[in-house]
């Protein structure tokens, strides 16, 4: 800025060394100019201010330089992405101002992956700061140009392939007064485990002696209140009314399907007891778990119920159309010009084969930025699960079903409670409903088996749909 200008500090010899042809030049111009001065009296901060002062201008000293940013201006809103070079005209006194200068190379160029799927290398060139410690290699070569992107997007021509969904942000199960009954099965199961919590910690302090804490308060709750709090819990989390109200004539009987539930389906590993089940995200899990087994129950689909965006209960593939750089695979039966493959194989493969010979499919999409998401809830945290397609069968006469695929590979924790959520409350919920058509859900392991697993599928179905 201008007082670093005029404050004298000496312009470095390296600095006067790489730039002796343009010094010599603004020399010459100088005496051309100012016959009677001499220019070899011109000072470092004349130098230094004919280089300001000819910024970008062809033929001068600053011809080379685009831009100059004052140290003043370096603030975190600075997000230029187009910095080449860095040169410090003052003296740093500190290492933070060095970082401050430094990082305002850090912004990418291009974020085009290459084809090892990493970013390309970029560089710049940092001169008059005074690092020590950072190793320096490559060169200032522009971004290499990245792939051409695919336009995707729903084709108007095929509007006749357009597939809609709803748009749920949970679900209410409309209890019946009468009796309750759950059905219990590996998923009702809850393991404690101190892998997941411990039970005995020792603590060290700097000074003084070492302390033992341990859970023995909670292990002398009684396993009736530890009942007690997960019906009460699981009451007020699921069991409401259209209001939000909770519905306290029912907490009788959740009680009793809690206790079966804790005599039944809780294992206690080495050092855990049924108490831990009152620490909130045990707690959470276990209601969750109370909750599905008496939907799983053959009353408890027939009354569940959807609860839909209030301002947006519909969604549909005509609204698609983005860029991406991701390998597609083009489309004939979907409304989507591509379908968009997270994979090297497996979604080609997939939408080739509902694309080949099966009568079956009267249109498809891949869930890729369609905004079609199933909301459900692991360890007592809300999440939203993404599946991967949706396919629009053709019954008997002008029905039609809406199978929800999912393609999977590996089994964990996280991935069942999406599978079912979406068979176990999804499905049931919106095939209640009764507004937007029939669904179902089917998972499948080898997407080179795709023809004979969803027909083996519909065929179990048979007598349900009818």
């Amino acid at each position: 800025d201008s007082e670093q200008l005029e404050s004298g500090e000496a312009m470095s010899d390296e600095f006067k060394k790489i730039a002796s042809v343009e010094i010599e030049e603004f020399k010459s111009e100088y005496r051309n100019r100012f016959p009677g001065r001499d220019a070899d009296k011109l000072t470092n901060e004349d130098l230094l201010r004919e280089v300001m002062n000819t910024v970008g201008k062809a033929g001068k000293l600053g011809e080379h330089i685009k831009c100059v940013v004052s140290v003043s201006m370096l603030t975190e809103g600075w997000d230029a992405n187009t910095v080449t070079h860095i040169l410090g005209v003052r003296a740093f006194g500190t290492q933070l101002l060095c970082e401050q200068v430094v990082g305002r190379g850090l912004r990418r160029m291009s974020y085009a992956i290459n084809k090892e799927g990493k970013f390309t290398p970029e560089y710049a060139e940092v001169y008059g700061v005074p690092f020590s410690f950072i190793p320096c290699s490559g060169s200032t070569n522009g971004p290499t140009p990245g792939p051409i992107p695919t336009r995707v997007r729903a084709l108007p021509e095929r509007s006749h392939l357009e597939i809609t969904f709803p748009r749920l942000t949970g679900y209410r199960y409309e209890l019946p007064e009468e009796k309750l009954k759950a059905e219990f099965s590996d998923e009702s199961r809850f393991t404690l485990s101190t892998i997941d919590i411990p039970t005995k910690v020792m603590l060290d302090p700097i000074a003084g002696e070492s302390s033992i804490h341990t859970l023995d308060d909670l292990k002398r709750r009684r396993i009736q209140e530890v009942a007690f709090l997960l019906a009460k819990l699981t009451l007020e989390n699921y069991c409401q009314d259209d209001e939000g109200n909770t519905k306290p004539f029912l907490f009788p009987q959740l009680l009793g399907i809690t206790k079966h539930w804790i005599d039944e389906c809780v294992t206690c590993n080495d050092n855990t007891f049924p108490q831990l089940l009152l620490l909130m995200e045990f707690a959470h899990n276990a209601a969750e778990k109370i909750y599905r087994s008496i939907v799983k129950s053959t009353d408890g689909q027939k009354s569940l119920k959807p609860v839909l965006k209030p301002y947006d209960t519909e969604g549909s593939t005509k609204y698609v159309e983005f860029d991406t750089i991701r390998p597609v695979y083009p489309t004939t039966l979907s409304h989507i010009s591509h379908v968009v493959a997270d994979t090297g194989s497996w979604e080609q493969k997939l939408a080739q084969s509902l694309e080949d010979d099966m009568e079956e499919v009267v249109s498809y999409v891949k869930n890729h930025n369609l905004g079609f998401t199933i909301p459900y809830t692991f360890n007592g945290e809300e999440k939203n699960y993404v599946p991967d397609f949706i396919i629009r069968l053709r019954l008997s006469g002008d029905e039609t079903l809406n199978l929800i695929i999912e393609v999977t590979g590996q089994k964990k924790k996280e991935k069942e409670a999406k599978v079912a959520t979406a068979r176990d409350f999804w499905v049931p919920a919106v095939n209640n409903h009764g507004g937007f058509g029939k669904w179902a859900f089917l998972e499948i392991f080898d997407p080179w088996n795709t023809k004979s697993t969803i027909r083996s599928y519909l065929g179990t179905l048979k007598g349900d749909l009818e």
